[in-house]
């Protein structure tokens, strides 16, 4: 009962930890993050950055309007803007209301003020109700209304003007209504100083921004719910191919290698079950090359422990004194057991360069010269088979390569073509310059290889059809092949059934990254 509650809370931990509630729970904490984020811009940032707002936008305004008197070549007389027709100066007061028509000056829902050095009053305009520069009062609705031109407001402002050269400030008053005013000074040359004044309304963002606080903890449950119920079918959606992925991959862990997953998408996690079906493809085909390989070797090792075994039985028990008997029999022993060295040399040398641990000794040789020197050594062979090998090697062709391990490359396909050689018992190695590479060529005119068994060939282990019953465990081209491969050369097989097959590589005069490196 222990074990099985134990079992039940790891599997409820894996589950936890799993990377769809992993997945959840980043959705949902990033979704808090943003609504937090919102709550602190609506809540604690909307109004200072509004105030901000309306100060730039003031302090353009007074800008523009301080920059037109001080532009002017005359004294700015008085005007009343809003109640009375005596304007002096009119082109100056011409400039004004252009500059207004055209969106240059913008004094709506604005106070505006201009006085002299002297804190007199030169104009002024009221767009705004009510003008806490003004000290406006009466019912706008009747349209009874009082505006101080010099009250004890706007007095203190200009007085501050002038002595600071600017004036930046919030006032209000008790009903809780609150103006921002922004003032400059305006230097006119000889006609003296004035001070400019603007001011507007400050509409009652606080009171929004407290609304906005106080709907945010339901905005934020609405919100986190909306979360968890996207993240769940959203995390639920991206990990059902991996689950499946996993699922897949613990059966061929336990030795389903038929087993494949769908690739409904084109996007990552698809590629990766299309890798997952290509390794699997792998997988079950090196399985399915192990169990042949145990089959031939199986094979292989059974018919020379038999002789031996039978041999040493009868040169033990029946040959007594004769003696040319004994050393026949002997002889079969003693080839029976090369043949089995072989096999296992076969097999190691296999091991050792598909793992890496023998690594290439790169010199540079004349590949022309070491494959005259290892045709050569077929002449005997050739004579006793009664076939012939043919050398066409008449460049030099210069490589960078370990010279053992192309011996070896050539001794296995050229064997390997001698098996297979045609009724005119020609077999072929023909060395060419090709392209900075010295391409190797070993061209039989046996019966070829079907194309079903062309991809194939260079597989450990693997026998075409036509080799099925022939002496050898088919290690030669897989060790060819991993010779190549750490030598980081093209190879490759051409193959026409009833014409012959040519085995080839182009075997550089650099190693692979030396290339790179120049």
């Amino acid at each position: 009962m222990n074990t099985a509650k134990k079992a039940a809370a790891r599997a409820g931990r894996r589950a936890f930890f799993s990377l769809r509630y992993q997945m959840m729970i980043v959705f949902c904490v990033v979704v808090a993050l943003v609504l937090g984020l919102v709550w602190l811009i609506s809540a604690q940032l909307l109004q200072p950055l509004y105030n901000r707002h309306i100060y730039q936008y003031l302090n353009a305004q007074v800008d523009r309007l301080a920059a037109m008197i001080e532009a002017c070549d005359a004294p700015v007389s008085y005007r009343a803007f809003a109640f009375s027709d005596a304007v002096k100066n009119d082109e100056f007061w011409a400039s004004v209301d252009e500059a207004a028509r055209d969106g240059r000056l913008d004094f709506r829902n604005c106070c505006v003020d201009i006085a002299d050095s002297t804190l007199r009053h030169v104009a002024s305009s009221e767009n705004v109700y009510p003008c806490l520069l003004h000290e406006s009062a009466g019912d706008l609705f009747g349209g009874k209304i009082t505006t101080k031109r010099d009250s004890d407001t706007i007095t203190a402002f200009r007085q501050a003007v002038m002595a600071n050269g600017s004036v930046s400030q919030i006032v209000g008053t008790s009903s809780g209504a609150q103006q921002m005013v922004v003032g400059k000074l305006a230097q006119n040359g000889e006609w003296g100083s004035y001070s400019v004044i603007i001011s507007t309304t400050l509409t009652r963002v606080s009171e929004a921004a407290v609304v906005q606080g106080q709907l945010m903890p339901a905005i934020f449950v609405c919100m986190l719910a909306l979360a968890v119920g996207v993240s769940w079918l959203l995390s639920r959606w991206l990990t059902r191919p991996l689950s499946e992925l996993s699922g897949a991959a613990k059966k061929m862990a336990d030795g389903d290698y038929s087993v494949r997953v769908s690739v409904p998408h084109s996007d990552e996690i698809g590629r990766l079950a299309e890798e997952f079906n290509h390794m699997a493809d792998q997988v079950s085909r090196s399985a399915q090359l192990q169990r042949e390989l145990l089959a031939n070797v199986s094979h292989d090792l059974r018919t020379p422990l038999t002789l031996i075994k039978g041999y040493a039985e009868t040169v033990r028990d029946l040959t007594g004194d004769d003696a040319a008997k004994r050393t026949d029999q002997l002889n079969v022993i003693v080839d029976e057991t090369d043949r089995l060295s072989g096999l296992v040399n076969s097999v190691m040398e296999l091991s050792k360069v598909s793992s890496g641990t023998e690594q290439p000794q790169r010199v540079r040789f004349d590949m022309s010269q070491l494959c005259e020197e290892v045709a050569q050594r077929y002449e005997a062979v050739c004579a006793q088979n009664g076939c012939r090998l043919q050398l066409q090697a008449d460049e030099p062709c210069m490589v960078s390569a370990d010279p053992a391990m192309m011996e070896r490359v050539l001794h296995n396909l050229l064997g390997n073509a001698m098996h297979h050689v045609g009724e005119d018992g020609v077999f072929i190695l023909r060395v060419t310059p090709k392209d900075g590479c010295a391409r190797v060529e070993v061209e039989d005119h046996g019966a070829g290889i079907a194309p079903e068994d062309l991809p194939y060939i260079f597989d450990r282990y693997y026998r075409s059809r036509s080799d099925a019953g022939k002496v050898g465990t088919g290690l030669g081209l897989s060790i060819t092949k991993a010779i190549l491969r750490g030598h980081g050369f093209r190879f490759g097989v051409d193959s026409t059934v009833g014409k012959g097959t040519t085995f080839w590589f182009e075997a550089a005069d650099e190693a692979p990254g030396d290339a790179k490196r120049k």
